[in-house]
């Protein structure tokens, strides 16, 4: 009886007939690429950036969790005041802003990450990146969507996980560029794009065939074209950023629905509309602290100047008196910026003792107790002109849930080391 012999195919075209869109191509995925590789550099240089901010010995997650993979730390800046609000603001805001173009992109090359295997070392190489690729930036997203919810049901450290994952991520998509994209040139110059925003559905054709296997060899009849796949990713990033803008603008911050603690504000009746009217990241209810370590005997203590120093909050308020209007910024990416007033960070230096220009550092504790019950200010946080233990915003008192009787306000620091409800501020000398 004789053999009857199947000839084999190409697996990158029997893979190819179970994606059969005609508008799947290299020029479509191109188009996705391009504000990819303008966007999400920024992210991860914002990301970064961020990292560096939260300072020595307080970066999160610390330096001994991630190895190797800390970068170098340096004193972060307190001018431009608003440099963390737009570090922070971006790696959130626009990491969310380009999730639908990510999909998108995902969409448009999915028969590659079901081809078969390949003798070729280039494309070996390629498809070890595309899969380190995709799943990096799809970890990424999804964790950094439910932090952003305070919705951990991951079980692990979201600060140490999210930081390595996106280690991955930048070896992944730094190979992945090196590799594509000289067929990401030829791509986007093989057809004109304001052709194809003029092309209505009725005359889509495919593009020709590709030796990457994202053409189809049989397309099935359009149902949308490239101008309409296009026009979807962009009107899914105008939508996302519709409901992300609000964390930045305080007028808009009823539209910010995807960031709940950017919405939440002072529970008191009293004060919708007041002075103190703006977000609470942790409310005074939920840092535990008795009602009468915060009442009328409070005082602040005062240590490196030898003695330690005690000031009620009447001798505060009797202390020269500066006005600043700062923003703070919280690392799930919402931000507000108000106008305090208080004490300089510097005269409290003087008033325990100490030359100001010989402080080399500042550690502020909370009554609250937790792992950022505390925070360490480098000097140049400590001296700058609008760092302050504040003890009025917008012209009247602190409320209980912004940090009652004092808080710390510093320019440009991350906003969860604007420490509330201060109980001691020790100095040291440089």
């Amino acid at each position: 009886m004789s053999r009857r012999v199947v000839p084999r195919r190409n697996p990158v075209h029997t893979t190819a007939l179970r994606w059969r869109s005609p508008i799947r191509g290299p020029w479509l995925t191109s188009m996705f690429a391009l504000p990819l590789l303008v966007g999400m550099p920024i992210v991860i240089v914002t990301g970064l950036l961020d990292w560096v901010a939260y300072g020595e010995g307080q970066s999160i997650p610390a330096r001994e969790d991630v190895g190797g993979l800390h970068l170098p730390l340096f004193p972060w800046p307190t001018d431009p005041a608003w440099l963390f609000r737009l570090t922070e603001g971006l790696h959130v805001g626009l990491g969310m802003v380009l999730v639908p173009l990510v999909l998108a992109k995902l969409w448009s090359v999915i028969p590659k990450l079901f081809t078969g295997p390949s003798p070729d070392p280039v494309r070996l190489l390629e498809r070890l990146s595309l899969v380190l690729l995709v799943g990096s930036v799809l970890f990424e997203i999804v964790t950094g969507l439910l932090n952003i919810q305070y919705d951990y049901v991951f079980g692990f450290s979201f600060y140490t996980a999210h930081y390595t994952g996106a280690w991955v991520f930048i070896a992944a998509f730094v190979l992945h560029v090196l590799l594509k994209l000289p067929t990401m040139v030829r791509s986007l110059r093989s057809r004109s794009l304001r052709a194809e925003l003029r092309t209505p559905l009725a005359d889509t054709r495919s593009e020709p065939p590709d030796d990457g296997g994202l053409v189809a060899p049989d397309p099935d009849p359009p149902t949308m074209s490239r101008r309409g796949a296009l026009a979807l990713a962009g009107g899914g990033m105008l939508f996302v950023g519709a409901l992300v803008v609000g964390q930045f603008s305080d007028r808009l911050r009823p539209t910010a629905l995807l960031l709940p603690r950017g919405r939440t504000t002072d529970p008191a009746p009293a004060e919708r509309g007041g002075p103190n009217d703006f977000p609470v990241n942790r409310t005074f209810a939920a840092s535990g602290i008795a009602p009468d370590v915060v009442g009328d005997g409070w005082s602040l203590e005062l240590t490196g100047g030898g003695t330690p120093v005690r000031l009620e909050r009447a001798a505060l308020a009797a202390l020269p008196q500066h006005t600043a209007t700062l923003p703070i910024a919280c690392v799930e990416g919402w931000s507000t910026s108000q106008t305090w007033t208080g004490v300089r960070l510097r005269d409290l230096a003087r008033a325990a003792g100490l030359d100001p220009a010989a402080v080399g550092s500042a550690t502020v504790r909370s009554f609250e107790v937790g792992p950022f019950a505390q925070a360490t200010l480098h000097a140049g946080q400590v001296l700058a002109d609008d760092a302050l233990l504040a003890l009025r915003v917008n012209g009247a008192e602190l409320s209980r849930d912004h940090g009652f009787p004092a808080r710390v306000i510093v320019p440009a620091l991350p906003g969860v080391h604007n420490t509330k409800w201060v109980a001691t501020i020790g100095f040291s000398r440089g």
